[in-house]
């Protein structure tokens, strides 16, 4: 866990811990004394592909085999308490 700082103290030094957290320090913020919040730098990066990550990896031939009736039916039909499957009343 990093720094723990109490809220109180958070709310005054506010600007000082933001620069802390954006310099890579990890702030938790504390109410009544137990953890409540983390301060963490943001970072807008995305992370980078890997070419060749997936290398070597094959689709099974029985990835293509038909499925079985009764998961084809549920696929089909819904299954017992699906929401998204319920019938407005008339």
């Amino acid at each position: 866990m990093g720094t723990v700082v109490n809220v109180h103290d958070a709310k005054t030094h506010f600007s000082k811990l933001l620069e802390r957290a954006h310099a890579g320090e990890e702030i938790v913020l504390a109410k009544a004394g137990k953890p409540y919040a983390k301060l963490v730098p943001l970072t807008s990066e995305k992370p980078r592909r890997q070419p060749g990550i997936l290398k070597g990896w094959v689709i099974p031939d029985s990835f293509f085999d038909p499925l079985p009736e009764e998961e084809l039916k549920l696929w089909e039909e819904g299954w017992p308490g699906d929401p998204l499957n319920e019938k407005p009343e008339k």
